[in-house]
């Protein structure tokens, strides 16, 4: 198996507007492929829309962005196809009646059948099972989560799990696929500081690994490389809130 391998990502004047007024507006950053890069800003300013716009699910209203070298808006389909989201509310949530084993067994029977080759389908069958687990296996390894250690084993329905448990399956989920990059929202919410800086290391680990994250918080962590969220005379009145000058 080849090693994961991060996408770029990156934009200029990039903004969104709504019916209501700018949801995010100025954006401009780089960040090089393997970077943790923290999408940070209060609980309303924009830091999923921009999530999303970045991972090709939303189309921007002016300026531009690019993913692993794909101009977005208008390669959109194919950044979709290299990205791959975790936990983002109303859009990828995990299914709380659905039990931790089921929710591997799906996502992995969806990998093969969207993403598998020919070749790869017409296998035989204990091959394909055997392929699947190691895939199931490899992605729970990196997102640091045991179904054994559980307290149902794989068994264990979703409603179940802790908060940062639950963010472990959400995105061990998404890299079963391979992903150059993964989405993360709300990475902090609701965790302890004992449970946020956990969050943090897993997914410093996933980049560290090669694979490009972006993650929507509302407090960034030093090493991360942040991109505030607001458009651009919120970012200015706060600027000048922090220095005491506003």
């Amino acid at each position: 198996m080849d090693s994961p391998y991060g996408a770029a990502v990156g934009a200029e004047d990039f903004g969104l507007r709504g019916p209501r007024g700018w949801v995010f507006r100025g954006v401009a950053f780089d960040a090089d492929p393997g970077s943790l890069v923290a999408i940070e800003g209060p609980s309303g300013s924009g830091r999923t829309c921009l999530l999303l716009a970045l991972t090709g699910r939303m189309r921007p209203t002016e300026g531009h962005a690019e993913t692993g070298g794909l101009r977005l808006p208008g390669k959109a389909a194919a950044v979709r196809r290299i990205s791959a989201l975790g936990p983002v509310p109303g859009v990828s949530e995990l299914d709380p009646a659905f039990t931790v084993a089921e929710h591997l067994r799906e996502r992995a029977l969806l990998q093969r059948r969207y993403d598998g080759s020919l070749r790869a389908l017409l296998r035989p069958r204990a091959e394909r099972a055997a392929s699947a687990r190691a895939r199931i296996d490899e992605a729970l390894d990196r997102a640091g989560l045991d179904p054994a250690a559980l307290p149902k084993a794989g068994r264990t329905s979703v409603r179940d799990l802790e908060r940062l448990e639950a963010l472990r399956l959400s995105v061990a989920l998404a890299l079963i696929g391979r992903p150059r990059l993964l989405a993360v929202d709300d990475t902090d919410l609701k965790l302890s500081d004992a449970g946020r800086a956990e969050a943090w290391e897993l997914l410093r680990s996933v980049a560290d690994a090669g694979t490009t994250v972006l993650a929507v918080c509302s407090d960034a962590p030093e090493d991360a490389l942040v991109v505030r969220t607001g458009t651009t005379e919120e970012r200015t009145a706060d600027a000048f809130a922090e220095t005491g000058r506003a």
